[in-house]
């Protein structure tokens, strides 16, 4: 595999470290977008901006508990994957 890696950082007149931080900054965003893209589908699903909106309309009643409650779950999981993202982006 370090072969590989060289050669393409050579062929991108790049470093093997260069190559490798762009690569995983570049492995990063697109799961950014992945984790983005899966919480907008679910917020969007109860026409709400953000987890609290979501967890209130289903306090009111607005939305019925179930399966809201599983996907307030999981949205809130995917705000903490993407804070997870962010701090690894920040490292680079």
């Amino acid at each position: 595999m370090a072969v590989a890696t060289q050669s393409i950082a050579e062929f991108l007149g790049l470093s093997e470290a260069e190559l490798m931080q762009k690569a995983l900054h570049s492995l990063l965003l697109e799961q950014k977008r992945a984790v983005l893209h899966a919480r907008i589908e679910i917020l969007a699903r109860y026409n709400a901006a953000d987890v609290n909106e979501l967890e209130e309309k289903i306090a009111k009643g607005v939305v019925v508990e179930h399966p809201a409650w599983e996907d307030l779950i999981t949205a809130e999981n995917l705000d903490t994957r993407l804070a997870e993202i962010d701090v690894y982006l920040l490292t680079l």
